[in-house]
């Protein structure tokens, strides 16, 4: 109700101990909560949630004072509270709030604003909840996918003489799918014809779970054992599988080894440039992508031993070493966890800006890397729509990297609707799940038994491959009409096609096709 405030404070009231006035500049009106003195003295309307529905939520936030002000929108709901997304705030202009969320049960809720700042007034405008059916939410993850992840193909059989030929039967197989979809892998698979097969007849893009780490490589210092990472990479590219290089350093400390940690700033800054350019040169123009900082959102373990630059710095470090290869970042909770505010979408794209504009950092190729391990509660669907809408603004690609759901929930439910909304997102340039199996299982999820036998997650997988169509063992079967065309929605990738005749000099003949983002039309000569 009012949501542009054109009625003064009708539908809104005060939330704690805030005052609210109504104020207008420049034929704008707004709200404003002041006089705050905890985090959540805000501004507040009572609304009815429905838990079959999905919303998606938006508004323009500004703060009266200061700069890098996170602000929350909160429902308080019979359940509990639900955040559906935080901007960062700023005194001299508007930000817009982008985010999203679904509730457990219907019920009555409350929606107000929350910052831990309580110095600064809190300024709303353009304020919007939308409803959606499952429905319609699913519609449109299918119309994305088909204008984002399909081209129409519209081809002609005709004979030597260029005679058309109608009511033929055209057989089109996918031999490599465009879109980078796979599973991390572990050295489990290197002995093991059981996981082989299952693998490399589903995945086209990998990233090693622990063996090209830092402590993998040079447990002792000085002793570099690159021996499993590279039978594994001769895997890889053996069986056409990508492979993306993960990770070349980790903030996390609690991932340092003892020798990494005893070293001073002088020897830590020695010790990473030699650890950067070591498993860079050895792997490049081999991997098709560079976790450069692991986590560096959410600890700073270099930036506390080198200084506040230490990310920066390396990324200089990896330009030089590799900067052909896209430099990404990669970090949790940006899009699993809405009240997280180390790594909202916010956070991450200031954390990029910072690296992006360091000196000498200016052009370099830089990537999104967002781990998406769902492990705390029921997805938000909606949240994460928003989330990727809202760092595709920094137009470089966006990745999932480390796809997960936890063991206490619906693992197969979720993991499904999960690569739905992923894949329908058109700013997803790849995914990859975190499933590979190893000596000790998985690390949250697992999509097979110990004898590589489908559990119920993996044919989740199996069932999304052949749906999306990148299924490369399956065929599908056309007839030309009375012209000799027919037409044919194909995901992007590379096709064989065989056109059935009898008149045909080498009916065993293959024409190849690729499919991209633009309407093919072509003609098959016979």
């Amino acid at each position: 109700m009012n949501p542009e405030f054109n009625n003064g404070l009708k539908g809104w009231s005060s939330f704690g101990n805030a005052k609210l006035e109504h104020k207008e500049s420049q034929g704008n009106k707004f709200l404003v909560a002041l006089s705050r003195s905890q985090p959540h003295d805000s501004m507040s309307q009572k609304v009815y949630l429905q838990a079959d529905k999905l919303y998606t939520f938006s508004a323009w936030i500004q703060a009266s004072s200061g700069s890098g002000i996170p602000v929350a929108a909160m429902f308080k709901t019979a359940s509990g509270l639900v955040s559906a997304g935080q901007v960062i705030a700023e005194s001299s202009c508007w930000s817009m709030l982008k985010g999203g969320l679904t509730v457990e049960a219907s019920g009555d809720a409350e929606l107000y604003f929350e910052s831990k700042n309580t110095s600064v007034e809190i300024w709303i405008d353009s304020i919007s909840l939308q409803p959606f059916t499952k429905n319609q939410w699913k519609s449109h993850q299918d119309q994305s996918i088909a204008m984002n992840r399909k081209s129409k193909v519209r081809i002609q059989a005709v004979d030597a003489r260029g005679s058309p030929l109608p009511n033929e039967t055209i057989s089109i197989q996918q031999k490599y799918p465009s879109f980078p979809f796979g599973c991390s892998m572990t050295k489990l698979i290197l002995n093991n014809p059981a996981h082989q097969k299952w693998f490399t007849s589903r995945f086209r893009v990998t990233t090693f779970g622990d063996e090209m780490k830092w402590y993998s490589t040079e447990y002792v210092q000085g002793h570099e054992d690159y021996s499993v990472a590279d039978a594994m990479l001769q895997f890889a590219q053996q069986n056409n599988i990508a492979v993306r290089g993960h990770n070349v350093l980790w903030d996390d400390p609690q991932y340092q080894l003892g020798w990494v940690k005893s070293l001073d700033a002088q020897q830590l800054e020695s010790a990473t440039n030699k650890r950067l350019n070591s498993v860079m040169q050895r792997y490049k123009g081999k991997v098709i992508a560079w976790d450069v900082v692991n986590e560096n959102l959410h600890f700073n373990f270099f930036e506390s031993k080198m200084g506040p630059n230490a990310s920066a710095i390396f990324y200089n470090w990896a330009i030089k070493a590799d900067g052909g290869t896209p430099l990404f970042l990669n970090d949790f909770n940006t899009i699993e966890e809405s009240r997280d505010e180390l790594s909202s979408p916010a956070k991450y794209l200031q954390k990029l800006r910072e690296i992006q504009s360091f000196p000498g950092n200016e052009g370099g190729r830089y990537g999104i890397g967002l781990e998406s391990h769902f492990d705390s509660s029921i997805p938000n669907i909606p949240y994460m729509r928003a989330s990727l809408d809202t760092l595709a603004a920094a137009k470089v690609p966006i990745w999932i990297t480390e796809l997960d759901v936890s063991s206490h929930l619906d693992q197969p439910l979720y993991l499904e609707q999960l690569l739905r909304e992923l894949h329908s997102h058109p700013q997803i340039q790849g995914i990859v799940i975190w499933g590979g199996r190893g000596p000790q299982g998985c690390y949250r999820m697992c999509l097979t038994d110990e004898n590589f036998n489908n559990l119920p997650t993996g044919d989740v997988v199996d069932k999304l491959l052949r749906e999306w169509g990148y299924w490369t063992s399956d065929s599908d079967s056309f007839t030309t009409d009375n012209n000799g065309y027919f037409e044919a929605s194909l995901p992007h990738g590379d096709y064989d096609v065989k056109i059935s005749h009898s008149s045909a000099v080498d009916s065993s003949r293959v024409h190849k096709l690729n499919v991209a983002s633009t309407t093919r039309s072509l003609q098959l000569i016979v």
